[in-house]
């Protein structure tokens, strides 16, 4: 269900303005993302080949195999020339092979010319497209297992967070929490993993506040949630992370183990994880491209600024993020049903009127991206030890969720920011859920807003300021604008920041199948 009945009196031109403030905001960054490639790019090449694995300390082959080509040929050329030319040349049988040969310094790599470059060129395309042909098989799949076991019946879809760091103990909970009602199960992944630049590998056992993104973990928790979906008749989705310096190659693997929604924001990486703004906007090009060719719903992070900024003041930040994040994501190839656009309930309760500019955030959210599966995220920041207070605060989450129609709405706990909650605590949160669902799900059918009263004008406000601060960013450019704090109160320049080193600027002899038979399937 997608609500498209417009309830706000908003001025068809001015929400045209921001849509083109948007796209000439995001062009030059797009511009920007195309000149440049990463290592982790190239390293989702290799995974796309198949290469898996990793050393006796735990480094992938990927990275071993990228690390070597880069240290004789340099990155600006693409790892796929140097690398198929090497297995045409019969420096090893195969990827994994090579992989450990450069590992142990016992290969050295060229840039092939002329017919061998045509010959590495064939060969590289060839493998890539293997690659995304079980992409697109996965995709395939999903579609045959949501018309076999349904959707779930109503909407929001109810999205709900597992996060042990055990992936075994990961799976009976998720499996348990599906019976309660949710309909999306989010893998928190291991704190600190977005600031390593290489995936792990296998099933994992041991991480904190979360579990480690590995495709061992997609596997065994996609084929969890395939039992419950066919236990429960209605398909239970799979969410991770797609942050981070590994973003394109979680995208990658994701796409390989058949998740549906993945984390993936434009400036998340940047603003909260420091990590250096250009390698991450190439990054999400290349992920969000993938995203696209699995039909994976991605999730944005807007919801974060309003935890470190004014949720009052900063509301026309979110809406800023959200229109930039879907000229981004649309420039990649998702289409209106994957923008998972996120915001959140985060203004002080303690306000006067708070509820009605909650209302009035999430209608603008839910008018401007009519077609969109918005992400509605709960209470964080200005919850307390009292559970009392914090589970109703959860519920007038849940009410406005269901007065403006959202597509994802995240549980709430009511000891969130406090303690790990229990699973009783969850227990807790989906009665909540299910409560207000079942007595008011369809209650935005009803509800209108007066056309020129407090929650129409707020969000006309906030549209106007969105308005007035991307003609600021149009003229200054989105990076100035990061680097000086505007989302999230954060300031990160464009010359500094973690995975700086593992950019390059493309050479005129840069080649990538994947990034070209990508780009030929969004024709």
């Amino acid at each position: 269900m997608v609500v498209t009945v417009k309830k706000l009196d908003l001025d068809p031109v001015t929400v045209r303005k921001a849509r083109s403030l948007a796209r000439k905001a995001g062009k030059p960054i797009v511009n920007l993302a195309q000149q440049h490639t990463t290592v982790s790019v190239e390293r989702a090449v290799l995974r796309l080949a198949g290469l898996t694995g990793a050393d006796t300390e735990g480094i992938p082959w990927v990275n071993r195999l990228a690390d070597t080509v880069r240290a004789d040929v340099g990155l600006e050329h693409g790892l796929a020339l140097p690398v198929w030319d090497a297995l045409i040349r019969g420096e090893a049988e195969d990827l994994a092979v090579l992989a450990q040969k450069a590992a142990s310094g016992s290969v050295t790599f060229r840039m092939p010319e002329g017919r061998d470059a045509v010959r590495a060129r064939t060969a590289a395309r060839k493998a890539a497209a293997a690659g995304m042909k079980r992409i697109d098989g996965r995709r395939r799949e999903r579609d045959r297992l949501i018309k076999r076991h349904g959707d779930p019946k109503q909407r929001p879809w109810i999205y709900l967070i597992v996060a042990t760091g055990d992936i075994y103990e990961d799976i009976p909970q998720a499996q348990a929490a599906a019976r309660e009602g949710a309909d999306i199960i989010a893998v928190i992944r291991s704190t600190g993993q977005s600031l390593l630049d290489y995936v792990p590998e296998g099933a994992t056992r041991e991480g904190f506040a979360g579990t480690y993104a590995t495709q061992e973990n997609f596997r065994l928790m996609r084929a969890a949630l395939d039992e419950s979906s066919r236990e429960l008749g209605r398909y239970v989705r799979l969410t991770n992370y797609a942050s981070g310096l590994c973003m394109p190659e979680i995208a990658t693997l994701a796409g390989l183990e058949r998740l549906d929604m993945m984390l993936n924001d434009s400036m998340y990486g940047i603003l909260f994880r420091d990590i250096n703004p250009i390698r991450t906007f190439v990054d999400q090009r290349f992920s969000r491209q993938i995203h696209a060719r699995a039909g994976i719903i991605i999730n944005t992070g807007e919801d974060n600024y309003l935890t470190t900024a004014d949720a009052v003041e900063a509301a026309h930040t979110v809406t800023v993020s959200q229109l930039l994040n879907e000229y981004f994501a649309k420039e990649a190839g998702l289409e209106d049903w994957q923008l998972g656009l996120g915001h959140a309930f985060e203004i002080n309760p303690d306000l006067p009127d708070s509820f009605r500019m909650e209302l009035a955030h999430a209608m603008l959210a839910r008018q401007l991206f009519p077609n969109a599966p918005l992400k509605w995220m709960p209470p964080t920041r200005h919850m307390t030890g009292d559970v009392f207070r914090g589970y109703l605060l959860d519920g007038f989450f849940n009410l406005v969720g269901a007065m403006t129609g959202q597509g994802i709405l995240l549980v709430g706990m009511m000891t969130e920011a406090v303690v790990t909650p229990w699973i009783s605590d969850r227990d807790l949160a989906l009665q909540n859920v299910r409560y207000v669902l079942g007595a008011a799900g369809n209650l935005h059918e009803d509800f209108r807003p007066e056309p020129n009263g407090f929650i129409a004008q707020r969000a006309r406000q906030v549209l106007g300021e969105s308005v007035e601060l991307l003609e600021e960013i149009v003229d200054d450019g989105l990076l100035n604008a990061i680097g000086d704090g505007t989302f999230g109160l954060m300031k990160r320049p464009q010359d500094a920041g973690r995975g700086l080193d593992g950019v390059a600027k493309k050479s005129a002899e840069y080649y990538n199948p994947a990034i070209e038979l990508l780009e030929e399937g969004s024709r």
